[in-house]
Protein backbone atom coordinates (compact mmCIF):
# COMPACT_ATOMS: atom_id res chain seq x y z
CA UNK A 1 0.00 0.00 0.00
CA UNK A 2 1.29 3.72 -0.71
CA UNK A 3 2.03 6.15 1.75
CA UNK A 4 -0.69 9.16 2.12
CA UNK A 5 1.11 12.24 0.72
CA UNK A 6 2.24 14.54 2.72
CA UNK A 7 -0.12 16.42 4.95
CA UNK A 8 0.48 20.04 3.41
CA UNK A 9 1.09 19.51 -0.07
CA UNK A 10 0.86 22.48 -2.60
CA UNK A 11 -2.69 21.82 -4.02
CA UNK A 12 -1.13 22.42 -7.41
CA UNK A 13 1.17 19.60 -7.00
CA UNK A 14 -1.04 17.31 -5.39
CA UNK A 15 -3.87 17.69 -7.96
CA UNK A 16 -1.91 17.35 -10.70
CA UNK A 17 -0.95 13.62 -10.05
CA UNK A 18 -4.30 12.22 -9.04
CA UNK A 19 -5.24 10.87 -12.16
CA UNK A 20 -2.75 9.51 -15.14
CA UNK A 21 -4.17 12.34 -17.33
CA UNK A 22 -3.42 14.85 -15.03
CA UNK A 23 0.07 13.48 -14.53
CA UNK A 24 0.58 13.51 -17.98
CA UNK A 25 -0.12 17.16 -18.75
CA UNK A 26 1.84 18.32 -15.77
CA UNK A 27 4.74 16.04 -16.29
CA UNK A 28 5.01 18.10 -20.04
CA UNK A 29 5.27 21.07 -19.05
CA UNK A 30 7.26 20.16 -16.17
CA UNK A 31 10.22 19.05 -18.09
CA UNK A 32 9.80 21.52 -21.12
CA UNK A 33 10.54 24.00 -17.90
CA UNK A 34 13.70 22.22 -16.35
CA UNK A 35 15.11 20.82 -19.74
CA UNK A 36 17.69 23.06 -19.68
CA UNK A 37 18.98 22.96 -16.42
CA UNK A 38 17.96 19.12 -16.36
CA UNK A 39 21.53 17.46 -16.13
CA UNK A 40 22.66 20.08 -13.55
CA UNK A 41 19.02 19.28 -11.20
CA UNK A 42 20.21 15.25 -11.99
CA UNK A 43 23.48 15.06 -10.82
CA UNK A 44 22.53 17.32 -7.86
CA UNK A 45 19.73 15.14 -6.56
CA UNK A 46 21.27 11.90 -7.38
CA UNK A 47 24.64 13.01 -4.99
CA UNK A 48 26.67 13.45 -8.10
CA UNK A 49 26.27 9.99 -8.98
CA UNK A 50 23.87 9.61 -12.10
CA UNK A 51 26.51 9.10 -14.57
CA UNK A 52 27.91 6.26 -12.87
CA UNK A 53 24.68 4.82 -12.46
CA UNK A 54 24.02 4.90 -16.24
CA UNK A 55 27.24 3.75 -16.81
CA UNK A 56 26.66 0.39 -14.73
CA UNK A 57 23.16 0.53 -16.71
CA UNK A 58 25.30 0.72 -19.87
CA UNK A 59 27.55 -2.07 -18.73
CA UNK A 60 24.53 -4.64 -17.75
CA UNK A 61 23.11 -4.07 -21.26
CA UNK A 62 26.19 -5.27 -23.19
CA UNK A 63 25.48 -3.67 -26.02
CA UNK A 64 27.90 -3.78 -29.65
CA UNK A 65 27.88 -3.30 -33.02
CA UNK A 66 24.87 -6.02 -33.62
CA UNK A 67 22.49 -4.29 -31.28
CA UNK A 68 19.64 -2.16 -31.90
CA UNK A 69 18.80 -0.17 -28.89
CA UNK A 70 16.04 2.08 -27.73
CA UNK A 71 16.84 4.47 -25.33
CA UNK A 72 13.07 6.47 -24.01
CA UNK A 73 12.46 9.13 -21.51
CA UNK A 74 15.89 9.91 -23.10
CA UNK A 75 16.20 12.84 -22.15
CA UNK A 76 19.71 14.94 -22.48
CA UNK A 77 21.13 11.79 -24.02
CA UNK A 78 23.78 9.86 -21.25
CA UNK A 79 22.05 6.64 -21.85
CA UNK A 80 21.81 6.58 -25.18
CA UNK A 81 25.29 8.26 -26.21
CA UNK A 82 26.67 5.63 -23.66
CA UNK A 83 25.58 3.03 -25.59
CA UNK A 84 26.50 4.50 -29.10
CA UNK A 85 29.85 4.37 -28.08
CA UNK A 86 29.76 0.61 -27.57
CA UNK A 87 28.63 0.29 -31.28
CA UNK A 88 25.46 0.18 -30.62
CA UNK A 89 22.73 1.75 -33.16
CA UNK A 90 20.84 4.16 -30.79
CA UNK A 91 16.89 5.59 -31.48
CA UNK A 92 16.80 8.07 -28.36
CA UNK A 93 12.95 9.05 -27.26
CA UNK A 94 11.51 11.59 -25.16
CA UNK A 95 8.14 13.55 -24.69
CA UNK A 96 9.77 16.48 -24.31
CA UNK A 97 10.86 18.12 -27.87
CA UNK A 98 13.12 21.00 -26.01
CA UNK A 99 15.24 17.30 -24.32
CA UNK A 100 15.67 16.49 -27.81
CA UNK A 101 16.55 19.57 -29.53
CA UNK A 102 19.73 19.72 -26.45
CA UNK A 103 20.53 16.22 -27.08
CA UNK A 104 20.98 16.62 -30.65
CA UNK A 105 22.99 19.71 -30.42
CA UNK A 106 25.65 18.10 -28.22
CA UNK A 107 29.07 18.08 -29.75
CA UNK A 108 31.69 15.38 -29.58
CA UNK A 109 29.41 12.83 -29.14
CA UNK A 110 28.69 9.54 -31.09
CA UNK A 111 25.58 9.59 -33.71
CA UNK A 112 22.27 8.85 -32.22
CA UNK A 113 18.97 9.30 -33.97
CA UNK A 114 16.79 11.21 -31.66
CA UNK A 115 12.88 11.31 -31.81
CA UNK A 116 10.15 13.20 -29.88
CA UNK A 117 7.67 10.38 -29.03
CA UNK A 118 5.53 9.09 -26.18
CA UNK A 119 6.51 6.05 -24.33
CA UNK A 120 3.42 5.03 -23.96
CA UNK A 121 2.74 5.11 -27.83
CA UNK A 122 5.95 3.91 -29.52
CA UNK A 123 5.98 4.79 -33.38
CA UNK A 124 7.86 1.68 -33.62
CA UNK A 125 7.04 -1.84 -35.43
CA UNK A 126 6.75 -5.05 -33.10
CA UNK A 127 10.47 -6.87 -32.72
CA UNK A 128 12.28 -3.94 -33.56
CA UNK A 129 14.77 -3.70 -31.02
CA UNK A 130 17.35 -6.30 -28.91
CA UNK A 131 17.19 -3.65 -26.08
CA UNK A 132 15.72 -0.95 -24.50
CA UNK A 133 16.85 0.83 -21.27
CA UNK A 134 15.55 3.86 -19.46
CA UNK A 135 16.84 5.97 -17.08
CA UNK A 136 13.89 7.50 -14.71
CA UNK A 137 11.12 6.86 -17.54
CA UNK A 138 9.10 4.64 -15.39
CA UNK A 139 8.17 6.26 -12.54
CA UNK A 140 7.29 9.20 -14.65
CA UNK A 141 4.92 7.60 -17.03
CA UNK A 142 1.63 8.00 -16.50
CA UNK A 143 0.43 4.67 -16.97
CA UNK A 144 3.20 2.08 -16.03
CA UNK A 145 1.57 -0.93 -17.38
CA UNK A 146 0.74 0.86 -20.64
CA UNK A 147 4.79 1.32 -21.22
CA UNK A 148 5.72 -2.18 -20.22
CA UNK A 149 3.41 -3.16 -22.69
CA UNK A 150 5.04 -0.99 -25.33
CA UNK A 151 8.37 -2.15 -24.51
CA UNK A 152 7.64 -5.53 -24.70
CA UNK A 153 5.92 -5.14 -28.06
CA UNK A 154 8.93 -3.86 -29.83
CA UNK A 155 11.62 -6.02 -28.32
CA UNK A 156 12.66 -8.75 -30.76
CA UNK A 157 12.30 -12.71 -29.08
CA UNK A 158 15.09 -12.49 -26.46
CA UNK A 159 15.41 -8.73 -25.87
CA UNK A 160 16.40 -7.01 -22.96
CA UNK A 161 14.91 -4.19 -20.73
CA UNK A 162 17.12 -2.02 -18.43
CA UNK A 163 15.54 0.63 -16.28
CA UNK A 164 17.29 3.08 -13.67
CA UNK A 165 15.16 5.06 -11.39
CA UNK A 166 14.85 6.04 -7.83
CA UNK A 167 13.18 3.89 -5.86
CA UNK A 168 11.08 3.92 -2.92
CA UNK A 169 12.30 2.37 0.47
CA UNK A 170 10.26 -0.76 2.54
CA UNK A 171 11.38 0.50 5.59
CA UNK A 172 9.14 3.43 6.92
CA UNK A 173 11.86 5.19 8.68
CA UNK A 174 14.17 5.17 5.81
CA UNK A 175 11.69 6.09 3.27
CA UNK A 176 10.71 9.25 5.79
CA UNK A 177 14.30 10.42 5.69
CA UNK A 178 14.70 10.20 1.81
CA UNK A 179 11.45 11.86 0.72
CA UNK A 180 12.62 14.53 3.43
CA UNK A 181 15.97 15.58 2.01
CA UNK A 182 14.51 15.28 -1.70
CA UNK A 183 11.59 17.67 -0.54
CA UNK A 184 13.87 20.29 1.15
CA UNK A 185 16.71 20.38 -1.53
CA UNK A 186 14.08 19.95 -4.69
CA UNK A 187 12.12 22.84 -2.90
CA UNK A 188 15.48 24.70 -2.59
CA UNK A 189 16.78 24.16 -6.01
CA UNK A 190 13.36 24.93 -7.35
CA UNK A 191 12.86 28.44 -5.83
CA UNK A 192 16.90 29.67 -6.86
CA UNK A 193 16.31 28.03 -10.47
CA UNK A 194 12.25 28.72 -10.85
CA UNK A 195 10.92 30.95 -8.04
CA UNK A 196 8.72 27.86 -7.88
CA UNK A 197 9.45 25.38 -5.08
CA UNK A 198 7.08 22.66 -6.43
CA UNK A 199 9.16 22.59 -9.79
CA UNK A 200 11.67 19.51 -8.14
CA UNK A 201 9.28 19.09 -5.00
CA UNK A 202 7.66 16.74 -7.93
CA UNK A 203 10.42 14.01 -7.42
CA UNK A 204 9.27 12.54 -3.78
CA UNK A 205 5.41 13.01 -4.50
CA UNK A 206 5.77 10.86 -7.78
CA UNK A 207 7.71 8.63 -5.47
CA UNK A 208 5.38 8.47 -2.90
CA UNK A 209 2.89 7.25 -5.38
CA UNK A 210 5.56 4.96 -7.35
CA UNK A 211 5.00 1.60 -6.66
CA UNK A 212 9.04 0.72 -5.43
CA UNK A 213 11.20 -1.68 -7.23
CA UNK A 214 9.79 -5.09 -6.00
CA UNK A 215 6.49 -3.96 -7.29
CA UNK A 216 7.88 -2.86 -10.47
CA UNK A 217 9.23 -5.88 -11.10
CA UNK A 218 5.89 -7.81 -10.66
CA UNK A 219 4.64 -5.68 -13.25
CA UNK A 220 7.34 -6.34 -15.81
CA UNK A 221 6.83 -10.18 -15.31
CA UNK A 222 2.73 -9.51 -15.96
CA UNK A 223 3.22 -7.70 -19.59
CA UNK A 224 4.92 -10.77 -21.02
CA UNK A 225 8.53 -10.54 -19.66
CA UNK A 226 9.79 -13.68 -19.10
CA UNK A 227 12.04 -13.27 -16.62
CA UNK A 228 12.89 -10.11 -14.31
CA UNK A 229 15.36 -8.81 -11.66
CA UNK A 230 16.26 -5.13 -10.05
CA UNK A 231 19.71 -4.99 -8.28
CA UNK A 232 19.88 -1.86 -5.84
CA UNK A 233 21.57 0.95 -5.97
CA UNK A 234 23.03 3.48 -3.46
CA UNK A 235 21.86 1.23 -0.59
CA UNK A 236 18.18 0.41 -2.12
CA UNK A 237 17.50 4.23 -2.51
CA UNK A 238 17.83 3.12 -6.69
CA UNK A 239 17.31 0.12 -8.40
CA UNK A 240 18.00 -1.20 -11.85
CA UNK A 241 15.60 -3.14 -13.37
CA UNK A 242 17.16 -6.20 -16.00
CA UNK A 243 14.56 -7.94 -17.68
CA UNK A 244 13.99 -10.65 -20.38
CA UNK A 245 11.57 -10.99 -23.18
Amino acid sequence: MLDNPDPNPAPRLRDALASPETKRRYVRRLFSTIADRYDLITAVLSYGQDRRWKQRLTELAAAGPATQALDLACGTGDIAFSLARRGARVVGLDITHRMVQIARGKRGVPAVDFVTGDMMALPFGDATFDLVTTGYGIRNVPGIGQALAEMHRVLKPGGVLLSLDFNRPVNPAVRAVYLAYLTVVGSALGFVLHRDPDTYRYIPESIRRYPGAIQVNALILQHGFRESEYRPVLFGLMAIHHARK
